[in-house]
C-alpha cells in the first residue's frame, strides 16, 4: 500500500475529529494574523490575552454551528459545492456572532472591530482551501490503475459527471484522458483536471495525441447522425465506441459507470425514438380484462410486458407455443411454472378453442399480434398463411364481436400497402376483415401498420448477428434495398395508442422517417463488431420481396390524428363470409386476396 493510499485512509477513519482540528486551527491562524496586521504599527502591541479569548470565543462557535449543521457527519462530501456552501454558512454565522460579542463584550472590545471581520474571511479561505486539498488528495488515491484510457465527448453535465464517477472509482474500466465539444465557449474547459482537446472533428489527432483506446459518448440526447458520423471516425482512429443511454432512461438524474454500455445498430440504423406518450391516451385499458395473443411472440411479449404496468384488471398473454409462453413468464413473473389463468395455451386456427377462450375469459380489448411473417416461408407455403393470417384473424374477429369486445387492435404491416407478396396480401386481408366487423358492433376495431422491428425473431439485425459471429459472409438481397425500422418498445407503445388515437375499421400509421439502406446497416454492424475481414454478398430480391417498402399505398388517403406523428388510413370493409369457405385451397384464396386486398 502506498503513502498517499495509507494517508487516505486515515483521514477517512478519523474524518470528524481531523477537519475539527483543522477549522480551529484555520480560525487561530486567521485571527492572529489579521491582528498581528493590525497592532503593527500601535505602541500598545498585540493584546495577547484578549485575542486569545477571541480565538476560543471563535472556536467554540465555529464548532457548535458545525455539529449543528452536520458539517462534520460526512452529509456532504469533502470538497464539494455542497461541503463549501455549508463550511461557508458556518464561518458568515460565526463571524457575525463574534463581531457582535466584540462589540458588547463587558468591560469594553476585546480587540479592534476589523479583527472578527478579516479574520472570518481568512478563516473561510483556509477551511475551504483545506478541504479542496483533502478531495484533491482523496482523488489522487483512488483514480483507477490499469484502466482503458477514453476520450469522453459531451462537456454537459452527464460528461462531468462521468468524468467525476471515472476518476473516484479505483474499479473504473476507464480513465479519461481527453474530452471533446462542438461548444466553442468550451475551448480551454478542464474537468477535473481533464484537458479539452477540440470538437468531434478533432476526434482522429486527439485520439493520437492521449493515446486513447476507447471513445465514450456522453450526450444523452444525441441523434442517430452523430452516432453513425461518430462510429466512422472511431473506426478509423482505432477506437472502441460506448454511449449513455437517454435522457429518459436516466431515471434518477445521475450519470454512473453502470450507464455506459456498447454502441448498437439502434444507435446507427437513422431511427430515432419516438415520444408516443402512452401513458396518458392508456386509460381505455385501466380496469380492464385484456387479451394479447401471440404473446411469446417478440411483439407479443415486449407488448405484455408493457401492459403489465397498468392497472387491468386482468392480463389473458395466449400463444400456440408453451416455450415461448415459458419464456414470457419468467420475464414477467421470475418463474415459469405455467400454472396460472392467465396463461392460455391455444391455437388461434381453432374456431372452438378461441370461442371457448373468449367465454371463459371475456376479454373486453385485445391485442391480436398472432400471426405468420416470415416472408419467402409464406410464399412457400401460401396455405399457412391464408389458415393463420386470414383465417384465424377471423375466427378472432367473430369471437370479439359476439363476446362484445369494447376494443380490438389488430396488429399488420408495412407489406400491407400495396401488397406483392403472401405475407402482403394476407396482412391486407386482415385489415379489411378488421374494418369489416367495425362497421358491425359498437366496439372500437381498428389496424396497426408499421415497419420492420429491430431485433424481433427472423429480421435482418439478429440474422446479420449470427452471420458475424460465423466469419460471415453477410448476405443482402440488394445494394439498393431499403426497410423503415422502429425499436420494439416504441412499436408497442403505439399499438397500446392505437385504439385512443384511431376511428372505427382505420389502419394507424406511424411516421418512421427515412427509410435505411440494409447494405448500410450490414456494413455498421461488420464495423461495430470490428471484424474488417467479413465479406458481404448479394442473393437478389426473393419472391414477393420489394425494393423499397411502402407505409401508404398511392391510392390511400390519410388523415392527421391527435397524435403528431401518427396518421390514419381508411380500409375498405371485407365481410368474414367472403372470405370463407371449408374446401377453399390456396389457389383460390389467392383469388381471392388479389380481389379483395387492394
Amino acid at each position: 500500500m502506498s503513502n498517499g493510499v495509507a494517508l487516505d485512509q486515515w483521514l477517512a477513519r478519523h474524518r470528524r475529529g481531523f477537519l475539527i482540528l483543522l477549522d480551529a486551527l484555520a480560525w487561530a491562524l486567521s485571527l492572529a494574523f489579521f491582528a498581528a496586521l493590525r497592532y503593527l504599527d500601535t505602541s500598545t502591541g498585540i493584546p495577547w490575552m484578549e485575542l486569545g479569548t477571541v480565538i476560543a470565543i471563535a472556536v467554540g462557535l465555529h464548532i457548535g454551528i458545525g455539529i449543528g449543521v452536520w458539517i462534520y457527519e460526512a452529509r456532504n462530501i469533502v470538497g464539494t459545492k455542497e461541503d463549501a456552501v455549508a463550511v461557508a454558512r458556518t464561518v458568515g454565522l460565526t463571524t457575525a456572532f463574534l463581531f457582535v460579542i466584540n462589540l458588547l463584550f463587558p468591560g469594553g472590545r476585546l480587540v479592534a472591530m476589523s479583527v472578527p471581520i478579516s479574520g472570518g474571511a481568512g478563516a473561510l479561505a483556509m477551511t475551504v482551501g483545506a478541504r479542496l486539498l483533502w478531495r484533491t488528495l482523496h482523488e489522487s488515491t483512488v483514480r483507477p490503475v490499469g484502466a482503458q484510457p477514453a476520450l469522453v465527448l459531451g462537456a454537459g453535465s452527464a460528461g462531468t459527471q462521468l468524468v467525476a464517477n471515472m476518476l473516484s472509482d479505483p474499479n473504473s474500466p476507464f480513465m479519461p484522458v481527453g474530452l471533446l465539444d462542438d461548444d466553442p465557449a468550451k475551448r480551454h474547459l478542464r474537468i477535473h483536471g481533464i484537458p479539452m482537446l477540440g470538437d468531434r472533428h478533432a476526434l482522429l489527432p486527439a485520439a493520437k495525441q492521449s493515446e486513447a483506446e476507447v471513445l465514450i459518448i456522453a450526450i444523452p440526447s444525441a441523434r442517430s447522425e452523430l452516432f453513425r458520423d461518430l462510429s466512422e471516425q472511431a473506426t478509423e482512429a482505432g477506437l472502441r465506441v460506448k454511449v449513455l443511454p437517454t435522457l429518459h432512461q436516466i431515471l434518477n438524474g445521475t450519470v454512473g459507470l453502470r450507464d455506459v454500455r456498447d454502441i448498437d445498430i439502434t444507435d446507427l440504423l437513422g431511427r430515432d425514438p419516438v415520444d408516443t406518450d402512452v401513458a396518458t391516451s392508456a386509460s381505455y385499458i385501466t380496469g380492464k380484462r385484456v387479451l394479447v395473443t401471440g404473446a411469446g411472440g417478440s411483439i407479443g411479449s415486449e407488448l405484455c410486458r408493457q401492459l403489465v404496468s397498468f392497472d387491468l384488471a386482468a392480463l389473458l398473454m395466449l400463444d400456440r407455443d408453451e416455450s415461448a409462453l415459458h419464456s414470457l413468464q419468467l420475464s414477467i413473473d421470475g418463474h415459469g411454472l405455467l400454472d396460472t389463468e392467465d396463461m392460455i395455451l391455444a391455437d388461434i386456427r381453432d374456431v372452438g378453442s378461441v370461442r371457448e377462450v373468449f367465454a371463459r375469459h371475456r376479454p373486453q380489448v385485445v391485442f391480436h399480434a398472432a400471426a405468420l411473417k416470415h416472408l419467402p416461408m409464406l410464399e412457400r407455403y401460401p396455405t399457412e398463411a391464408w389458415k393463420t393470417n386470414v383465417l384465424g384473424t377471423a375466427n378472432m374477429l367473430e369471437a370479439a364481436r359476439e363476446a362484445g369486445v369494447e376494443v380490438f387492435v389488430n396488429i399488420s404491416t408495412d407489406k400491407a400497402a400495396n401488397p406483392n407478396s403472401v405475407l402482403g396480401f394476407s396482412k391486407r386481408l386482415s385489415e379489411r376483415l378488421t374494418a369489416g366487423v367495425a362497421h358491425q358492433t359498437l366496439g372500437k376495431f381498428v389496424s396497426v401498420r408499421f415497419g420492420n422491428v429491430l431485433g424481433s425473431r427472423g429480421s435482418v439485425v439478429p440474422a446479420f448477428t449470427d452471420q458475424i459471429a460465423r466469419g460471415g459472409p453477410v448476405t443482402v438481397t440488394d445494394p439498393e434495398v431499403t426497410r423503415f425500422f422502429m425499436m420494439i418498445p416504441e412499436a408497442c407503445e403505439l399499438v397500446i395508442q392505437a385504439a385512443a388515437a384511431g376511428r372505427d375499421g382505420e389502419a394507424m400509421v406511424l411516421e418512421m422517417g427515412q427509410p435505411v439502406r440494409i447494405l448500410d446497416v450490414a456494413r455498421q454492424m461488420i464495423e461495430t463488431s470490428g471484424r474488417s475481414d467479413i465479406e458481404i454478398v448479394f442473393t437478389g430480391l426473393r419472391d414477393g420481396e420489394k425494393l423499397h417498402e411502402e407505409l401508404i399505398s398511392q391510392t390511400e388517403s390519410q388523415r392527421t390524428t391527435s397524435h403528431a406523428l401518427i396518421v390514419a388510413v381508411p380500409v375498405p370493409p371485407l365481410g368474414i363470409a367472403e372470405v370463407r369457405g371449408s374446401a377453399m385451397c390456396w389457389e383460390q384464396a389467392q383469388e381471392t386476396a388479389q380481389r379483395v386486398a387492394r
